[in-house]
């Protein structure tokens, strides 16, 4: 099996999708409920539940998951004599639940087909995919195919919150970098990330130390930027003064987030706990320090992402706790 020891683990949900073709006669018995063997559809919807469970049992590699959620549809569709069955199946955890989704599709259209085929053997299974799926590092991914308005709206899948049109910027606190000494890696991870959402944003270099940053957050809280993501000078180095440089910003703590942060992080590294990154707002301005290496940064965004178009909402008002 895959090692998925290196991830943190986040909300994941999937719904898969097929239908059961079951032609005019043998359409008519399943949704009036004349089959042979009883009610079908009950049955598949029993079925499917078994089948997401039992989804590491039927792939060798597919990792066993202590699932949380699974329902299953089935949905008589009379223009096309066709039984659509749906199965959506969540849980917290460090992988996917696509695969159990389509176990759990598939074990209800077999049902389905097993209990039709007395009156009609001229059956077929048609369509079976993964609708979407949500959660992870890359967030949510929806099939090429699309999604009936329906189906959105039941099912409502959750991209993270986009920061369209809103003023950003980074900042890489790094003596070195900012002498030309070493190339900003870290900074630029943080940049694709908001750019990835839609923010507008602004990057600048300052070496570490408090009085730089400190004049600098509260340049940029003055020229309305709502979001301040900064990396480096977080760790216990006599040089690390990001967090003191919050503070004499005149910043209000903002502890859960930095709290977040470091519980999140320990996934990825035990070392995590020996991190200062902290977060304050500053006027009507977020700012979060954040270790200063590329991969941390790149991390960090992934804790931070589903945060932060929320929070900027709330420091307007339009947003609650």
């Amino acid at each position: 099996m895959a090692d998925i020891r290196g991830k943190r683990p986040t909300r994941r949900r999937a719904v898969a999708v097929g239908e059961l073709q079951a032609g005019e006669a043998a359409f008519a018995a399943i949704v009036e409920r004349r089959l042979p063997k009883g009610d079908a559809m009950v049955m598949a919807e029993i079925a499917g539940l078994q089948g997401a469970k039992q989804a590491s049992n039927l792939m060798p590699l597919c990792h066993p998951l202590l699932l949380e959620l699974v329902r299953v549809r089935c949905i008589p569709v009379p223009e096309r004599h066709a039984i659509r069955v749906y199965c959506e199946v969540a849980t917290e955890a460090r992988t996917g639940v696509e695969m159990e989704a389509l176990a759990g599709a598939s074990a209800a259209l077999l049902t389905l087909y097993d209990l039709t085929k007395p009156v009609e053997p001229a059956l077929s299974i048609d369509a079976v995919r993964l609708l979407f799926k949500e959660g992870g590092k890359k967030g949510l991914w929806r099939h090429p195919l699309g999604m009936s308005d329906e189906e959105v709206a039941r099912y409502r899948p959750r991209a993270i919150a986009r920061l369209d049109g809103v003023a950003c910027a980074v900042v890489t606190l790094s003596d070195r970098v900012s002498v030309g000494a070493a190339d900003d890696a870290a900074g630029p991870e943080l940049q694709r990330g908001l750019e990835s959402l839609g923010a507008a944003v602004r990057v600048d270099v300052l070496p570490d130390g408090i009085e730089p940053l400190r004049s600098h957050l509260l340049a940029r809280a003055g020229e309305g930027v709502r979001l301040c993501l900064c990396t480096g000078g977080t760790g216990l180095g006599p040089r690390d003064c990001t967090p003191e440089a919050l503070l004499q910003a005149g910043g209000v703590e903002v502890e859960g987030i930095a709290e977040m942060f470091r519980s999140e992080s320990r996934h990825y590294t035990p070392l995590a706990w020996l991190s200062r990154a902290r977060a304050v707002r500053v006027d009507r301005m977020l700012v979060v320090a954040l270790p200063g290496s590329p991969r941390a940064a790149r991390q960090g965004f992934e804790i931070l992402a589903p945060l932060l178009a929320h929070a900027v909402s709330m420091m307007d008002g339009d947003g609650h706790a």
